[in-house]
């Protein structure tokens, strides 16, 4: 994944404003043009999970969203900064806005696709960890682990899981996520 856009920087304001047929994400300003359609193993991850938690949080004030959905983690700074994590998991329904969330959600999970490895591994760990969301999933459908990034102190501390493992959601008490569901074929 890398910038496609030509400006040197832009704001939500000029993202709301394009209206190409593509998807981007904002990072300090620079636009980065979002994968193609995803695959049909992604699609079925991206479901199970949300799912899961969709299962676990009814009844209960925070609420799960998926991709396409904005998440703006500096409205009211530069506002320059604009992602779309496939799973979001926000408490505070205060940040919940019309096509997304403002501030830092709770929680993400970004499932990796070859285009996108990087991308979610570097950049957008050190953006989520640097913005305050609590808990970051990397999901790897290859290797079929996840990586949980818990904030402590500002810091990400790292637990790598395989497929056989049952996951605990740190910033959902009592909400386990059962990887043999997420990975089954």
């Amino acid at each position: 994944m890398h910038a496609l856009r030509k400006e040197d920087r832009y704001t939500y304001s000029d993202y709301c404003s394009w209206d190409d047929g593509e998807r981007w994400e904002l990072i300090d300003g620079v636009a980065y043009a979002m994968s193609p359609a995803p695959t049909w193993m992604h699609q079925g991850i991206l479901v199970e999970l949300s799912g899961q938690i969709r299962n676990f949080l009814k009844g209960k004030p925070c609420k799960v969203f998926v991709a396409p959905f904005d998440v703006r983690l500096n409205a009211d700074a530069g506002d320059d900064t604009v992602v779309q994590p496939d799973v979001v998991v926000i408490c505070d329904r205060a940040k919940i806005c019309g096509t997304g969330c403002v501030g830092a959600p709770d929680m993400v999970m970004e499932i990796l696709s070859p285009s996108t490895s990087a991308h979610d591994r570097v950049l957008k760990l050190n953006l989520y960890q640097r913005s305050g969301i609590r808990e970051y999933w990397i999901v790897d459908p290859e290797s079929r682990t996840v990586s949980v990034n818990i904030l402590d102190n500002g810091r990400y501390y790292v637990r790598g899981y395989a497929e056989s493992d049952a996951v605990p959601v740190h910033v959902l008490d009592g909400c386990t996520i059962i990887l043999s569901d997420v990975f089954e074929e």
